[in-house]
């Protein structure tokens, strides 16, 4: 079918072994197996040798740990960073242990990802403290996001993110991926320790950046002070951060001394990894895998948009419950998919507009590609829209690999005109006349002036195709593009103005320009002859300064 021939062997490998050799057949559908018969189901993907291209849990456990209990035993064993004592420490521990409920939250949210963490850790050698990490960092919310745009986990900033081969386009942000990001926060980290010979420096730089406790060391080396991490002079967040961890690792190593109690975590996988190489809305895959749709995110958290595109070899993650009802549903399944495909932009179009056009509900295309109000599309723009009855394609490769959306602000397409005035009036006047503020007025020409003295150049901004008063009085009227270019903001084009004679009035010739901010290229204006530019002030106010 659509899965591949491995995932699928092991999947019906795991429902067998999910059952125990005497499990009646009437249990085959049960949801609930036990911890022993779970155990069987992670042996048997451990012993299968297809199950490496698709099975991402197929590692064997160190040793002298593999037969604990418990998840929690296995961690306390692997714990290798020198505790930190201080007031700090037992401060956050008091408040961790003064708040239960929050604690039974995020290690009951931990459940599903722990085991993963810890085994990836072990194949490193790395200390199993570092399993706790995300218990400080986004309280094990995959979907957690900070204020500083850091998401996932383990919090990756967009940067720190590509600089770890995260991805982070419009279909998926491996940030918020579990096994992505997972194995980018432990490259990273363990980095950090060549970089610093120290975890709980490393650790302050995971959260403050290299860099700054560099610069922090550097400082101390100066002065001839200690360049450990608690004589370092660093912000409160880092000097919080590794007593946070040291917090939790004493509650993990002993929960009854703060009145605690730690819920059971299996040793044993919690989820198997499928691909998939046809499209399939995130809503169909958790249906055929039993699971609501806000679970089957939990382990699935970086897909962004409502359809999972085959074209990228997803890594989808299904509980070892759900995997073989997924499997069993998927085989006998004979519907569609996905409902979902994609449309390009060929022009800048309010949202509303290209919904009406391809003939979908705008508050549904909206929501699904999250445009926000007051924005229109940009040319070359993918949106996500409803697949029509005829239309069975799945997205291709190179719209998964190069897809972008790009908005901007719903105004009016304007053209830039710079006007003369011949005589003295008032700001309020002027923009009453142009259909314009007063405060675009003012910003426009960077002015907190009130009134317009004769024979100065005001800048306006007045949408295309809006008919244009005249200016009173014999001076024309100047239209230039929005994107000319001049030091003061003003481009004056091909205008020559006459001073006034001795028996008569200023006398002017314009030539006019005209374009559309954006649309083309500008309209052919009559040849003019070279000309001197024009004072911002009229030629009588010239001879009063001489």
């Amino acid at each position: 079918m659509r899965l591949t021939l491995s995932a699928l062997s092991v999947l019906m490998l795991a429902a067998c072994a999910s059952q125990g050799p005497t499990a009646p057949a009437s249990n085959t559908t049960s949801a609930t197996p036990t911890a022993a018969s779970q155990q069987q189901v992670a042996d048997t993907i451990r012993r299968t040798a297809a199950a490496k291209e698709t099975i991402n849990v197929d590692k064997t456990p160190v040793t002298s740990l593999a037969g604990s209990a418990d998840l929690w035993s296995r961690i306390r064993g692997g714990f290798q960073i020198p505790d930190l004592q201080s007031d700090l420490v037992d401060m956050q521990a008091n408040w961790y242990a003064q708040r239960p409920d929050y604690v039974e939250r995020m290690t009951t949210r931990s459940q599903k990802y722990l085991y993963h963490i810890v085994e990836e850790l072990e194949q490193r050698h790395m200390p199993t403290e570092l399993a706790l990490l995300p218990f400080i960092e986004s309280a094990f919310n995959p979907q957690a996001l900070s204020v500083a745009k850091a998401a996932g986990m383990w919090q990756f900033v967009p940067g720190t993110g590509r600089d770890y081969n995260l991805k982070q386009n419009m279909w998926q942000d491996e940030r918020r991926d579990v096994l992505a990001s997972t194995s980018a926060a432990l490259d990273y980290l363990s980095r950090l320790h060549d970089m610093f010979g120290d975890w709980h420096l490393a650790l302050a730089a995971y959260n403050w950046g290299e860099g700054n406790v560099q610069r922090a060391i550097a400082r101390n080396e100066a002065a001839g002070l200690p360049t450990d991490y608690e004589s370092l002079r660093m912000p409160n967040e880092t000097r919080n951060y590794v007593p946070k961890l040291q917090a939790v690792k004493n509650i993990v190593m002993n929960p009854q001394q703060y009145g605690l109690t730690l819920p059971d975590i299996p040793n044993h996988p919690y989820f198997v990894t499928v691909t998939t190489a046809r499209d399939i809305d995130v809503t169909m895959a958790a249906k055929l895998a039993g699971m609501s749709v806000e679970e089957f995110r939990s382990l699935n958290p970086s897909f962004a948009k409502p359809v999972i595109l085959g074209a990228t070899n997803p890594q989808i993650l299904l509980p070892f419950d759900n995997a073989a009802t997924f499997q069993r549903n998927l085989s006998s399944y004979t519907g569609a998919l996905s409902s979902w495909t994609t449309y390009t932009v060929t022009e800048r179009a309010r949202p509303a507009a290209i919904a009406e056009k391809i003939g979908v509900d705008a508050d549904t295309l909206m929501s699904v590609n999250r445009i926000p109000a007051g924005m229109r599309l940009k040319p070359g723009s993918t949106i996500v829209v409803p697949r029509t009855d005829d239309d069975d394609e799945d997205i291709s490769a190179d719209v998964a690999a190069n897809a972008i959306l790009a908005v901007e602000r719903d105004v009016p397409d304007t053209r830039k005109m710079a006007i003369r005035v011949r005589r003295k009036q008032s700001i309020t006047m002027l923009a009453d006349r142009y259909n314009v503020s007063v405060a675009q007025v003012k910003a426009w020409n960077r002015t907190n002036r009130d009134v317009i003295m004769p024979g100065q150049v005001v800048v306006l901004h007045v949408p295309y195709g809006r008919p244009v008063p005249a200016e009173p009085g014999p001076v024309r009227v100047e239209t230039v593009s929005a994107s000319s270019r001049s030091s003061g903001g003003v481009s004056k084009i091909g205008t020559h103005v006459t001073a006034k004679s001795a028996h008569g009035k200023a006398s002017a010739h314009t030539v006019t320009r005209v374009s559309a901010s954006g649309s083309g290229k500008p309209a052919k204006s009559a040849p003019a002859k070279a000309t001197k530019p024009v004072a911002a002030h009229s030629a009588s106010a010239k001879s009063k300064k001489k």
